[in-house]
């Protein structure tokens, strides 16, 4: 069981020029029935994300970075601040409904595993993702598979929740969207059993925003083959 003196989770929600919907996140995740902490990364945005936080300052800490970094460096960035019995990262564009992360840090809490995925593709794809996505989201399982001998449905998901002093102790590199391969290879590499629930997912589009393209499918696959051999304290 965890340790509940502190915060059940903390939220990490890495933003960048989400004026949009980052005010409906935050509320959304204030609203959650456990005791959050909600570390907003606010990644260089040149939009009215910056102004928008300001309302919030009492309730949630926000790091400012002047210049994008990379959505890796700003979740690498809280990591050290958080003080929550689990970790979890929200993305800023409510493509994942924050409503659903009580039940994926659960199993942290009671004991029962140190890492959740919230997997889309429990009941097949989702509508609206793109062909090229479709490929790439099965090409990373099937990596996943053959590198580490463990089945695992949705790499690349945003809803990856920890136990935090797990993730601290995984001295994280990444910068951009290598988060996702980094912190799943370091798992394995450090005896985890990664568990799966089905989640709900709205695509969104390019045009809509959307940042992470199957372009990127490249660093996602060296970063899995980097720390096949990783070893904690390296």
């Amino acid at each position: 069981m965890a340790n509940l003196d502190g915060p059940e989770v903390t939220v990490l929600v890495p933003a960048l020029n989400e004026e949009h919907t980052i005010a409906e996140v935050v509320d959304r995740v204030l609203k959650l029935p456990l005791k959050v902490e909600m570390i907003v990364i606010d990644d260089g945005s040149s939009d009215g994300t910056t102004e928008i936080l300001k309302r919030y300052a009492d309730r949630v800490r926000v790091l400012r970075n002047e210049k994008p970094s990379g959505k890796g460096n700003a979740i690498r960035q809280a990591i050290p601040f958080a003080t929550g019995a689990t970790v979890i990262v929200q993305d800023a564009d409510l493509e994942y409904a924050p409503e659903q992360i009580p039940d994926l840090i659960r199993p942290i809490l009671e004991g029962r595993a140190n890492v959740v995925y919230g997997t889309r593709f429990a009941h097949g794809f989702p509508n609206g993702m793109a062909l090229p996505n479709r490929i790439v989201n099965l090409l990373l399982a099937w990596t996943v598979r053959l590198l580490f001998f463990h089945r695992l449905t949705d790499e690349a998901t945003c809803y990856k929740a920890f136990r935090t002093d797990l993730i601290k102790r995984m001295n994280l590199q990444c910068e951009r969207f290598e988060f996702c391969p980094e912190v799943t290879a370091k798992s394995y590499r450090l005896g985890e059993r990664i568990m799966e629930l089905p989640i709900t997912y709205v695509p969104r589009s390019k045009e809509a925003g959307k940042k992470i393209r199957w372009t990127d499918a490249p660093d996602a696959f060296w970063t899995l083959w980097k720390y096949r051999f990783w070893k904690s304290g390296k």
